[in-house]
């Protein structure tokens, strides 16, 4: 049996207290065209990331997750029905003696495999969710972040453009960077991005102690043209505004107007040679 699911939210942030406890919900669906119950079971995971591009990493242990001991669920196995949605409630009860700062973990969700195998019915997509969970908490917090680059190319073959952003978090707390995009078109003035339909303003969640490169790509461009991007980037009570006219052009149009052009300069060279060598025999 084929089955799927989801969960909702996928990430939140909630703010503790030492001594206190703190309860949320996570919701599993099980869609209308699920071909049968969904048996999950849920876990908890540290959680922390790798490297500038953030790669997840549910299996080291740190400082930072110490949280993973302080969760509690309230039913880590159970049964939804198809079209159907379950709450499951998770509960922190965060130590009297907990730092002040940031702490971080996942929540996952998955078939529960022992259940389904022993009813005798095979899963063949059987995938694993997980619900981030960003807690603060309260005391002596640090925040202190950088904006270190604020990148738009001046030159891309076939589009999309990508942007980027790097932002250095210093503090022992996660702090959000929102970034703005506006494009127009270079010649005309016309606006590319947004649409009336489309946001141009993002959220971007910068962990604590890390730098984090985020990439945007700006799609449904002109294949061929000139387009003015503007980036503006908010992070950490500082801003940084970068905007350049970035030129489309794929490589085989670049290639033709090389041609082109050596050929003109071929055929000029070729007359002031002819040209030459007819002034020399008249001189004879």
């Amino acid at each position: 049996m084929e089955n799927t699911f989801t969960i909702m939210p996928m990430s939140q942030q909630v703010s503790l207290t030492p001594g206190e406890t703190y309860t949320g919900t996570i919701t599993i669906v099980n869609p209308v065209d699920a071909k049968g119950d969904f048996h999950y079971k849920m876990s908890i995971s540290p959680y922390s990331v790798i490297g500038q591009d953030y790669t997840a990493d549910l299996k080291t242990v740190t400082g930072r997750n110490e949280i993973t001991n302080w969760i509690t669920i309230d039913e880590p196995t159970g049964v939804v029905k198809p079209n159907e949605s379950k709450k499951v409630t998770y509960t922190i009860k965060t130590p009297a003696n907990a730092a002040a700062g940031g702490q971080y973990a996942a929540i996952t969700v998955s078939s529960n495999n022992d259940i389904v195998q022993n009813s005798g019915v095979a899963v063949n997509n059987v995938f694993e969710m997980a619900s981030l969970i960003y807690a603060k908490v309260s005391g002596d917090t640090v925040r202190e972040g950088n904006i270190l680059e604020n990148n738009i190319p001046g030159f891309v073959a076939v589009p999309p453009i990508e942007v980027s952003a790097l932002l250095e978090n210093k503090g022992n707390i996660h702090e959000s960077a929102t970034v703005v995009l506006d494009v127009t078109n270079f010649f005309t003035g016309e606006v590319i991005f947004p649409k009336t339909d489309e946001t141009n303003e993002f959220s971007e969640l910068v962990m604590p102690e890390t730098t984090y490169l985020a990439t945007r790509n700006i799609s449904n461009l002109p294949s061929l043209g000139v387009v003015k991007v503007k980036q503006t980037i908010y992070f950490n009570g500082k801003s940084s505004v970068e905007e350049k006219n970035v030129i489309i052009c794929p490589i085989w149009f670049l290639l033709l107007v090389i041609a082109c052009i050596g050929g003109i300069i071929w055929f000029v060279i070729s007359k002031i040679k002819k040209h030459k060598k007819h002034n020399d025999l008249s001189s004879m």
